[in-house]
């Protein structure tokens, strides 16, 4: 199993970024084809203290192909083009591979 894990930081106005990831960039995501899992991980903070984060989420496929294919879907182009509209230099992408 592997994942695309976005990793966000904060944004200037947290409620208005919340409202638009749950209302209209999750839903894009989720029709992601071969998607298995998306977790949604709020950051409230270190063991040092305070976080430069704010969210952390990890979708969930099969294999690299049904990665590769779902970001190169209609369904994953729509989802990165808003990905980047509202959180472009807010988000870092990485692939991870469950061992």
């Amino acid at each position: 199993m592997v994942k695309l894990v976005a990793i966000y930081r904060k944004p200037e106005d947290a409620e208005a970024f919340d409202k638009h990831y749950e209302e209209v960039h999750t839903p894009l995501v989720k029709k992601m084809p071969g998607l298995i899992k998306l977790e949604v991980n709020k950051i409230y903070g270190t063991p040092m203290g305070e976080s430069d984060l704010h969210l952390i989420a990890e979708m969930h496929f099969e294999s690299k192909e049904a990665l590769l294919e779902a970001l190169s879907s209609p369904e994953g182009r729509a989802a990165g083009k808003d990905l980047r509209g509202f959180a472009g230099p807010l988000v870092s992408m990485h692939f991870a591979e469950v061992v």
